[in-house]
């Protein structure tokens, strides 16, 4: 019997800024090749390369700007670029998702110190901690929040449109890396949602939470705020001043 010998085409890609940070140490910087069959889209090649499609926010093929869906050709020079805050592309780009007027994120497990930080600087977090992968991809895509997660293989799901890998495993570097991506500083509005489940929080009286306050705490505060969804209360106690520097060394 015969054999159907398939014809391996090559494309020439180079990955720039932040996105080198898939690769590996031989496809670093510079220009590489990456052999195909038949006429995958720029996207599948991109992410069998190692590059999850929510990190790109332009491609260009032969110099001129191109859909995930384009078909790869043999001989093609493909360039991929992140987002890029000091340059606009614009209309350019046919890749870029439309955007989510606010920050809304969602949390993937194992990030719920940087769920409280987001929070803390007051944007919406919603923590995964106990859902998998398919609803973690399916609630992002359903509620149009920006996942952030360390899973590369948890952005390559093609239902997610907005998604961030954190480069970093310390909270504090985490939220820093957040706020830099989507420019967060001047949206940046601390203390006004609940670390425990979301919710933004309201200022009450006193008298309203008497009762569920520490001796020392009554005697020694008059302001309060408490989270109507699920009723803890806050006040600026000595952890109060532990979280203004936290947050001022990153904002």
């Amino acid at each position: 019997m015969g054999h159907t010998v398939r014809r391996v085409h090559l494309a020439t890609f180079r990955c720039y800024a932040t996105l080198q940070d898939f690769l590996p140490a031989t496809r670093f910087r510079g220009a590489f090749e990456y052999p195909f069959d038949g006429h995958p889209s720029v996207k599948d090649a991109l992410e069998a390369i190692g590059v999850p499609h929510p990190e790109v926010d332009l491609v260009l093929v032969n110099g001129a700007p191109v859909a995930f869906t384009h078909p790869l050709q043999a001989g093609d020079r493909v360039s991929a670029y992140p987002r890029f805050h000091a340059v606009d592309v614009g209309d350019i780009s046919l890749v870029r998702p439309a955007p989510i007027p606010e920050p809304r994120f969602l949390l993937d497990t194992h990030l719920g110190r940087l769920a409280a930080y987001v929070r803390l600087a007051g944007f919406d977090a919603t923590y995964g901690r106990d859902w998998d992968d398919e609803t973690l991809a399916e609630t992002s895509r359903r509620e149009r929040r920006i996942l952030l997660t360390r899973d590369v293989a948890l952005l390559k799901r093609s239902v997610i449109d907005h998604g961030y890998y954190l480069r970093h495993t310390d909270p504090r570097r985490q939220l820093a890396e957040v706020v830099e991506r989507y420019d967060l500083a001047a949206a940046a509005c601390p203390f006004t949602r609940c670390l425990r489940c979301n919710g933004e929080i309201e200022p009450v009286s006193k008298a309203t939470v008497l009762d569920r306050l520490p001796p020392r705490t009554r005697e020694h505060y008059h302001e309060f705020w408490r989270c109507p969804r699920c009723a803890r209360v806050y006040w600026k106690g000595s952890h109060f001043e532990w979280m203004r520097r936290l947050l001022a060394g990153v904002i």
